[in-house]
């Protein structure tokens, strides 16, 4: 049996033994309740107490990669129907779909708020009012990741019916990341809000406006952190080379920049100005590139047809389904 640890991430079992009925101690292989009769697991791949990843064998012998992103993202009830004329640019029947294009229409009004000029140009009413449309976007692209996390089908095989709003699953990683995001979107909507009738200089500022902004950056940083040792198998390893490992880095990136943003944005107290608004404004306009990057970067991996191969896997290799 192999290690566990927050870096090292891998548990090989050579004495695979079946894991039909579910496991009921300790943890649970997957977090989800549905496995096979009959399969093994020959590897399980985590990040601290989460399950990241699985390698099965089935009853004839062949092998099943499993991962909570691929899975989530492709076996959900929100994302799992796709048409023939899906594309990579157009497949709205997807939530997955409309998850990256709500989340680059945010990004996009993040980039262009605190750019130099554009404030002056619009006024600062209209510029306050562009930021709370971005947070509005943000939260409805991360109330559909929700709903597409507590939604994906309940295991490997099991596809599940009908649509769930709410869940209670602490076991997976993906829950945590999705709910603290959309937590952290409802703060930004408060500060943006707020900040359309709130002016600097007023004592209540911080307490009205910066508080609310602080604790959803705090949100974001954590999200994007777990996201980010989701696809990486270990919360002090690196991601993959490949697309969903680029599209969490630069996540967590923009995640760190809003987080520096809010520090900046701090108004002390009789000063009526915040820390430093050239950081804030570049820190702000910074995380949201980096968002929008990694929103455009969601569409190719919606699109996406089958897993990605794992290094270091057996060629011979079953989909989740079961499929060639």
């Amino acid at each position: 049996m192999g290690r566990r640890g927050f870096g090292w991430g891998r548990e090989v079992r050579s004495d695979a033994v079946p894991v039909y009925p579910p496991v009921t101690t300790g943890r649970a292989v997957t977090g989800y309740r549905s496995l096979p009769r009959g399969w093994t697991v020959v590897e399980r791949r985590f990040a601290g107490p989460f399950t990241t990843g699985v390698t099965y064998r089935r009853p004839d012998g062949r092998t099943v990669e499993w991962s909570s992103r691929w899975h989530r993202k492709h076996n959900s009830r929100l994302s799992r129907v796709r048409p023939a004329r899906d594309s990579v640019l157009w497949a709205p029947h997807r939530a997955s779909w409309w998850i990256a294009v709500l989340f680059i229409v945010g990004s996009m009004c993040f980039l262009i708020g605190p750019l130099p000029g554009f404030s002056a140009f619009v006024g600062g009413y209209v510029d306050a009012a562009v930021f709370f449309a971005g947070s509005i976007f943000f939260t409805a692209a991360a109330a559909l990741q929700w709903l597409e996390t507590i939604n994906a089908d309940r295991g490997p095989t099991a596809a599940g019916a009908g649509v769930r709003l709410l869940a209670w699953e602490p076991s997976r990683v993906d829950w945590w990341s999705s709910g603290i995001q959309l937590v952290g979107t409802v703060f930004f909507n408060i500060t943006t809000f707020r900040a359309l009738g709130t002016i600097v200089d007023v004592p209540s500022y911080d307490r009205l406006v910066w508080r609310p902004d602080a604790f959803g950056s705090t949100c974001f940083l954590v999200a994007g952190y777990l996201a980010y040792a989701e696809v990486a198998d270990g919360f002090l390893r690196r991601p993959p080379w490949r697309l969903e490992g680029g599209l969490v880095t630069v996540n967590l990136a923009g995640c760190v920049a809003f987080g520096v943003a809010a520090l900046a944005a701090y108004v002390v107290p009789g000063n009526a100005v915040p820390l430093d608004a050239t950081i804030s404004d570049g820190a702000t306009a910074f995380g949201a590139l980096g968002f929008l990057v990694g929103a455009i970067l969601l569409l190719p991996e919606g699109y996406q047809t089958r897993p990605p191969e794992r290094a270091g896997a057996r060629a011979s290799v079953a989909i989740e389904r079961g499929g060639p």
